[in-house]
């Protein structure tokens, strides 16, 4: 069995808390960056080549936060590790996707994310209270170098993210009851232009003390590619935004239940883009079906067993909600990398490694602000 994901707790301005990131997480960071590195140099790049890419896309990250960038720099100060490689670990997709498109590269992944996330509202779940999850579908080999981040924070809510070491966020939740996860998209806009990293996007997201401000960050933000990310609030919001580069696209619960895949389910998107993704992942059509179909007999007392057990689901494996390691069509190993269950409310996030090997969940906290909660809900 995998081990836990190890908690790292950091504290401090941009740059301190880097520095104590990557002090914590050095070994995974280096794993992370020895992985992407190799796929980089199969697609023709080497280090000199990504470094001008970082430098391409400095820019951008700048402008879209002047605290992302030293937090970076304390990340590699930290862990031994270039800057670029970090910028690499936050950018991934979009670095990885410009080494195939040199003609982008003038204008400033290779394999892609299945996720199947969903959020019970307060109405349909036992006890009242939101959950959000997410399975997180990737590489296998990630399973040893993610990590769960914990960031106390003086100028803002407190976070708690689970992403790969290095990162500055993927899947998480703050102090203030707001919850993100994200799903791959792909449409026929994507990689036309340069836009912010996804990754930072969610960590925008989960920085907000107000909903509304984190939505915003979603809704508005130029990105490179298709993204699906499902937003929540723990006095009794979700919406999910089904992102092109360049419009976003609102899904909302129905009977107090949503789920999202890999696939456009927005009419409206659907009328004005073509989804392009169901070649790599025809599965996603009917993982969404699966967990909804298992979770809607219970509507009105939904717990988080329930929510465990519809993610956990395995049919057609292993093209299935909760994949197995299987080799894939690129030749790389391909999993359901973790299961990521979130209570905001309750400050309480449980994930577990390769659960398709058997579920071992472990908890980790964050002390909820009573008054930043009820805040954001309003």
């Amino acid at each position: 069995m995998p081990n836990a994901f190890p908690l790292i707790e950091v504290s401090g301005p941009p740059m301190k808390r880097g520095r104590q990131y990557g002090q914590q997480a050095r070994e995974r960071i280096h794993t992370g960056i020895a992985h992407y590195g190799a796929q980089l140099r199969r697609l023709g790049l080497d280090g000199a080549q990504v470094g001008e890419l970082v430098r391409l896309y400095l820019p951008i990250i700048e402008g879209f936060d002047d605290g992302y960038v030293p937090e970076m720099r304390g990340i590699a100060e930290g862990s031994g590790a270039s800057f670029e490689d970090i910028v690499l670990l936050n950018a991934r997709t979009e670095i990885l996707k410009l080494a195939e498109k040199p003609a982008l590269r003038a204008r400033l992944a290779a394999v892609s994310e299945g996720c199947t996330a969903v959020a019970i509202m307060p109405g349909a779940a036992a006890g009242g209270a939101l959950v959000h999850a997410q399975n997180w579908d990737w590489k296998a080999e990630c399973v040893e170098t993610a990590v769960v981040l914990r960031i106390r924070r003086d100028d803002g809510p407190d976070i708690m993210t689970f992403t790969e070491a290095g990162g500055l966020a993927r899947s998480g939740m703050n102090s203030a009851g707001i919850a993100i996860t994200a799903n791959y998209l792909q449409s026929d806009r994507d990689y036309r232009d340069v836009g912010v990293p996804l990754a930072l996007i969610r960590r925008k997201v989960l920085q907000q003390t107000h909903v509304a401000h984190a939505m915003k960050a979603v809704y508005s933000t130029p990105k490179s590619a298709s993204n699906n990310m499902m937003i929540s609030q723990a006095g009794g919001i979700c919406i999910d935004f089904e992102c092109a580069p360049d419009e976003t696209f609102q899904v909302h619960p129905e009977g107090g239940l949503l789920v999202h895949a890999n696939h456009f389910v927005s009419p409206v998107a659907l009328s004005k883009l073509k989804d392009a993704g169901m070649a790599m992942h025809a599965d996603t059509l009917y993982r969404d079906l699966r967990v909804r179909d298992l979770l809607l007999p219970h509507l009105g007392s939904v717990t988080v067993d329930h929510v465990k057990a519809a993610l956990a689901d395995d049919f057609q494996t292993p093209f299935s909600v909760c994949r197995p390691v299987r080799r894939n069509t690129d030749d790389n190993l391909s999993a359901t990398v973790a299961t990521v269950v979130m209570q905001p409310a309750a400050g309480l996030m449980e994930v577990a490694p390769l659960p398709a090997e058997g579920a071992r969940f472990t908890r980790y906290t964050l002390p909820q602000d009573a008054a930043a909660t009820r805040a954001a809900a309003e």
